[in-house]
């Protein structure tokens, strides 16, 4: 057998399949992520102190609540746009959104001044996920309480330029 015909029989044998098994694995996996835009039906974000969720947000209802400057209840409606939402879900993606506990709050006393509590849910047909962040939660590993910040802080980003719209 000569050199060429040994390179040729190897690629037919060991590459080809490979690459068919590369194929049909990640198609499989992808088409049964459990958490897919096309699935996808709202984002809701709720926020405020201690456990007095003042600010919020619903995408599949568009309404929007929050305290203005000068603390008067300011209720409105916002609708985002597909573009919005399909951010907001890739950016949740890329983040690792899905990876965080449910619960990353601290313990309060009842003589300590409330600090800021943030709900972040999305929603999808089948599932969803939340996750309830308060500011100063410390226990764990902080890259966790980044990435929760992050996904909080670009729902609020993205809901800013649809109301400033």
């Amino acid at each position: 057998m000569s050199e060429r015909a040994k390179r040729i029989f190897l690629a037919i044998c060991i590459v080809v399949p490979f690459l068919l098994y590369c194929f049909y694995y990640y198609s499989i996996m992808i088409k049964n992520a459990p958490y897919r835009f096309a699935d996808f039906q709202s984002v809701v974000l709720k926020y405020g102190e201690g456990t007095n969720l003042v600010n919020q947000f619903d995408s599949s209802t568009g309404y929007y609540q929050y305290l203005n400057a000068r603390d008067s209840l300011v209720m409105d409606t916002i609708r985002l746009r597909k573009d919005d939402l399909l951010y907001l879900h890739r950016k949740a993606a890329e983040l690792g959104f899905w990876n965080l506990p449910d619960d990353m709050t601290t313990p309060t006393d009842t003589d300590e001044t409330p600090v800021p509590r943030f709900f972040l849910q999305f929603n999808y047909k089948e599932k969803s996920k939340q996750v309830i962040l308060d500011a100063d939660f410390n226990t764990g590993n902080p890259k966790m309480r980044e990435t929760a910040k992050s996904v909080i802080d670009e729902v609020r980003r993205v809901l800013s330029d649809a109301h400033d719209r």
